[in-house]
């Protein structure tokens, strides 16, 4: 399949303005307060080098790519976050459906763009959030246990899919846009986690899969698989 594939350019996103804010006064504040009162001038330009390190990293977590489906997006299930496809298996879904479905997940890095795409358009149906543990989002306990958010949509063919925003370790600020009974399309942001963290969608058991464990996947780029 032939897929037109467009990133226009990169902005920060909103969550991060007053944090890289914040930030900047801080380092500025720290630095400028060394070079004037410690007479150690090696030290003062190690910690300056430091400073533009840590506050380099911080403007790389919350960078957010504006970012273009650009195709017909009917019956597909697109990446809702950058990362590593961790897990592509059948499981029990107790929360919302209480039935076997598909749940494939995706583990987002401190290096990966942390904001969430809607992974599919349609109707949103119930938006919840369940407050745990911080263990390793990576650990397949995470999905039951750990702080998270639910996002379930109804495509406009009537099918339910579900989007569970699952806190880490690091992780201990989710954010999810979606209300209920709000239209929602692939392109939109459903929300963003901060430091570390994964989302693992809940599909049909006829559902299509088209990603592998292991494969990168790219926010509301790569399609995760297709509907029946």
């Amino acid at each position: 399949m032939g897929r037109l594939k467009k990133i226009k350019k990169i902005r920060i996103h909103r969550e991060g303005t007053h944090i890289l804010v914040a930030g900047l006064i801080f380092f500025i504040a720290i630095n400028s307060l060394l070079y004037y009162y410690v007479d150690c001038i090696l030290l003062s330009y190690l910690l300056a080098a430091l400073s533009l390190v840590v506050y380099g990293l911080m403007v790389n977590f919350f960078r957010c790519p504006i970012r273009l489906f650009g195709e017909d997006t009917d019956k597909l299930v697109v990446a809702s976050a950058d990362g590593k496809i961790v897990v592509v298996e059948e499981v029990d879904e107790n929360e919302y459906f209480h039935d076997r479905r598909i749940m494939v997940s995706i583990f987002m890095s401190l290096v990966n763009v942390h904001a969430n795409w809607y992974p599919v358009d349609g109707i949103i149906k119930k938006v919840g959030h369940q407050d745990g543990k911080f263990m390793k989002a990576w650990l397949p306990k995470a999905s039951t246990d750990n702080e998270r958010s639910l996002v379930v949509i109804e495509t406009p063919e009537g099918v339910e899919v579900l989007v569970r925003q699952i806190a880490g370790a690091m992780a201990r600020r989710i954010v999810t846009y979606a209300e209920v009974g709000e239209e929602c399309y692939i392109d939109e942001h459903m929300g963003f986690i901060k430091f570390g963290s994964r989302v693992d969608v809940y599909l049909p058991l006829d559902t299509e899969v088209l990603v592998k464990v292991g494969q990168l996947a790219v926010g509301n780029q790569t399609v995760l698989a297709k509907l029946k």
